[in-house]
């Protein structure tokens, strides 16, 4: 939505002269007629650009860096994996366990949702409706 001489409404119904005055146009590139040229150059980053020899090889050590510290990841997580296993979780169990907890924070944000709106419909709010459905302030 725009907002033309005669306040906030569609875009439409502006007239193009209202359009052409200046001021944001939503989704477009104009701005306000206030802002300095510089404001609309090109960017340039605040971070200084490498030297070009530099460039190549900082960025190669940082990749072999990540891709080291993602390998560590990787065998950390092999090694909880396998303590899982040896203390009697399957991973097919452990999938179930997280669909339902899913499906669990998915029901109860509905319920949140209805708590919610019967609160507006009644002029209270959603904690003055607890006690009335048994349910625990942590809950």
């Amino acid at each position: 939505m725009g907002e033309g001489s005669t306040g906030p409404g569609p875009r439409s119904l502006e007239t193009r002269a209202q359009r052409a005055q200046g001021g944001p146009v939503w989704g477009g590139r104009r701005t306000e007629s206030g802002l300095t040229r510089s404001c609309r150059g090109a960017f340039r980053s605040p971070r200084p650009l490498p030297k070009s020899g530099q460039a190549d090889q900082t960025s190669e050590e940082s990749l072999h860096l990540d891709i080291q510290k993602l390998k560590e990841k990787r065998d950390m997580l092999d090694k909880e994996i396998s303590q899982f296993i040896s203390e009697g979780y399957s991973v097919d169990e452990l999938e179930d366990h997280i669909t339902q907890l899913h499906e669990y924070n998915d029901i109860k944000d509905v319920g949140q949702m209805l708590m919610g709106k019967l609160a507006v419909i009644r002029g209270v709010t959603t904690k003055e409706l607890y006690p009335e459905f048994g349910l625990d302030m942590n809950d």
